[in-house]
């Protein structure tokens, strides 16, 4: 009799010691996916950044090269006009 109280006490002790474990298992799994889905925002927003960096970077450089040619161009039309105005 004593023997299979202590055999039912350890198996209680080994069921118990299960249940805790899985729950801990799921606290971790939950913690895991929560992390995962906060990594995935994160990445999300930093690619909407880089999207708008890369948009505004581009737009400048555009401008830029707009405004070179620009300068090209009014430099050879001066370079033309100055035989007449100066005389060179």
């Amino acid at each position: 009799m004593d023997s299979d109280d202590e055999i039912r006490q350890l198996l209680r002790d080994i069921r118990d010691a299960q249940r805790e474990q899985l729950a801990e298992c799921r606290r971790v799994t939950e913690r895991s996916l929560e992390l995962q889905q906060r990594a995935v925002a994160q990445q999300e927003q930093m690619s909407h950044l880089h999207r708008r960096l890369v948009l505004v970077g581009g737009g400048l450089v555009a401008v830029l090269l707009a405004l070179l040619i620009c300068l090209l161009l009014i430099y050879r039309l001066l370079e033309g006009w100055s035989r007449y105005l100066f005389g060179i």
